[in-house]
């Protein structure tokens, strides 16, 4: 396939990792400094990713467009992109839900754009086999082969219009685990301490797992950075449970307990599991 011009809406830490991807395949990584932060611009710069300035350039440079973005802005952006008069190739790898991302393949395909429904499974993809790119709609084989040299991994769910939304579905029932876990425990040692009972709690687990405690005081202090964009992938993992008809109130809880820890977002060292708990408290 001939070396494509790939336009990365926008370059963050696993935007990055993808762009970087695309290079090892042969593609240019195309970014749009405008309106982004000092930080991006020194991830896009380290990198070598070319500048074209602002979104307008962006989308006429580049027949391949990705998007990854937290998760409440993926149909803003999406339509941001439709607004420039993009008519190639478009990847949402947010983690949203499949009604979600369905609306947004209904409007790309009435402006005559071509769709693929992606979801991240795994951080910024450094290593091979540990970050999965799964892919599906009529042009994800496409897509993949865009990335075919790693080290980020790709797998292909379907290839029919019928499968758009697979991708997007896989992503939340992991995350629905993974980052869903990572709250009750979050709100499972807040409520011990709260009551004076945490180190009798953490006691008991030792009982059972003697790694379980410290595991998951790490992984409570651990998810702080990260909590701010959790809250609203809580929010699409709840619609697609109640689209299911599953409950959602877990993962709506899930949610408030990772909007009270987004205020350590931009600390540059782990917080200590007391302000941790501390925090939790706070409505």
């Amino acid at each position: 396939m001939t070396p494509t011009k790939i336009g990365f809406l926008h370059p963050g830490a696993m935007g990055i990792s993808l762009a970087a991807s695309a290079q090892n395949s042969g593609n240019s990584a195309v970014w749009a400094s405008e309106g982004r932060s000092g930080e991006t611009r020194e991830r896009a710069e380290s990198r070598s990713l070319t500048d074209a300035g602002n979104l307008d350039a962006l989308s006429a440079a580049c027949p391949v467009i990705v998007s990854i973005c937290p998760p409440h802005a993926a149909e803003e952006v999406a339509d941001s992109v439709l607004a420039r008069g993009f008519r190639g190739l478009y990847l949402d790898a947010n983690a949203i839900s499949p009604a979600r991302t369905q609306r947004i393949a209904a409007r790309m395909a009435e402006a005559g754009v071509a769709f693929v429904d992606g979801s991240i499974i795994g951080g910024p993809a450094w290593t091979p086999g540990k970050t999965w790119l799964y892919l599906a709609g009529p042009s994800a084989a496409e897509m993949a082969h865009y990335f075919a040299a790693g080290p980020l991994e790709t797998a292909v769910l379907g290839e029919s219009a019928d499968d758009i939304g697979q991708a997007a579905a896989l992503k939340m029932v992991f995350a629905a685990y993974t980052k869903g876990s990572t709250a009750l425990l979050s709100a499972i040692l807040a409520v011990a301490d709260a009551n004076g009972v945490r180190e009798a709690l953490e006691t008991q687990w030792s009982r059972d797992n003697s790694s379980f405690a410290r595991q998951t005081q790490g992984r409570v202090r651990g998810v702080t950075a990260k909590a701010w964009r959790f809250e609203g992938e809580m929010y699409e993992i709840a619609d697609t449970f109640e689209q299911a008809g599953l409950p959602a109130g877990f993962h709506q809880a899930a949610a408030e307990v990772y909007r009270r820890l987004a205020g350590f977002k931009d600390d540059d060292e782990t917080p200590p599991l007391d302000a941790v708990l501390a925090a939790l408290r706070s409505p």
